[in-house]
């Protein structure tokens, strides 16, 4: 999963609308179990849809995530401040379907499928919690360190997420009309 800086892009988007360490549980819980089901469906055949416009609407989802963290930095809520969750779980729909993809091309033993799935969603989510932990970690180690950034640096991790999900969309959409 640490390969998978789209997902991460979006775990820290994610991130940067939640507050508190409950909402935090609760979102990312909403974005895992969601992503599992359709990763599990896509799998196993009961679903499916074609890569590239999934990619696409992938980058589209960081984007908006990171867009509502800039208006959340401007004190307008939205529904994917209030509940972040939803949008984590709506959105998680979506990424399984990019998971999907990502363990069709490692290959799947056609045995050894439950096994296959298992593994791969424990190693996603131990990916995903190292990227939380190692980014809470570094937030708490430089207020710990006193170190408080200028008013104008608070919306440029929004901002870079954002123009990095930007250019996906684009050349993702690039894919599917190429």
């Amino acid at each position: 999963i640490l390969a998978g800086i789209d997902h991460l892009a979006f775990v820290a988007a994610l991130m940067l609308i939640v507050r508190g360490w409950p909402m935090l549980l609760k979102t990312v819980t909403a974005f895992t179990v969601a992503h599992s089901i359709t990763l599990g469906l896509a799998t196993l055949g009961y679903v499916s849809l074609p890569p590239p416009p999934v990619e696409a609407l992938i980058a589209l989802s960081i984007l908006l995530v990171a867009a509502e963290a800039v208006h959340l930095r401007r004190g307008k809520r939205s529904l994917a401040t209030r509940w972040p969750w939803l949008i984590a779980f709506a959105f998680g729909l979506l990424h399984g379907f990019g998971f999907a993809g990502t363990l069709s091309e490692i290959g799947v033993p056609s045995g050894d499928i439950p096994l296959a799935l298992l593994s791969f969603n424990i190693g996603v989510e131990t990916g995903q919690l190292v990227f939380i932990a190692a980014s809470l970690a570094l937030f708490y180690s430089l207020r710990t360190l006193e170190i408080r950034p200028q008013p104008w640096i608070r919306p440029v991790p929004a901002y870079t997420i954002g123009s990095f999900a930007s250019f996906w969309f684009l050349q993702r959409c690039a894919l599917i009309f190429a």
